[in-house]
């Protein structure tokens, strides 16, 4: 049995929108892709523990509240946390260039033409956008 890669990920949402990193051409895994900010568990964190550091280290915002998600994954070597986060301190930045060389906020409707990292779990990207936005309204 292989060992499974740990993995935190963060939807973070606002006025309707989510928060994609596009991954670099040089990344090893799932290059040239939309995705999640995100990234391996560390030895002894937790997964809310990952995905608000790895947030502070990728975008440069410290995450508050990040509430779970359920998201399917096709990659039988991963085993993803995924979150979804509606409350953060500073404004999002991609502080980590070498890992992703864009970031944009996607309406619901605009994630289907997109080349995606993880597509199995697009619905519930849609889905924690429409939820977000329905309790903030």
């Amino acid at each position: 049995m292989v060992d499974r890669v740990e993995i935190a990920v963060a939807a973070l949402v606002r006025d309707g929108r989510v928060l994609l990193a596009h991954r670099h051409l040089s990344r090893t895994a799932y290059p040239d892709c939309w995705d999640l900010v995100g990234g391996h568990v560390e030895p002894g964190e937790l997964p809310e523990q990952a995905v608000v550091r790895e947030c502070l280290e990728e975008l440069g915002v410290h995450v508050r509240d990040p509430r779970p998600l359920a998201m399917p994954v096709v990659d039988p070597a991963l085993d993803l946390h995924a979150f979804v986060v509606t409350r953060w301190d500073g404004e999002p930045v991609n502080a980590a260039p070498d890992e992703h060389d864009d970031l944009r906020w996607f309406r619901p409707d605009e994630l289907a033409g997109l080349r995606m990292a993880h597509p199995a779990g697009l619905a519930c990207i849609v889905d924690a956008v429409d939820g977000a936005t329905t309790q903030r309204g």
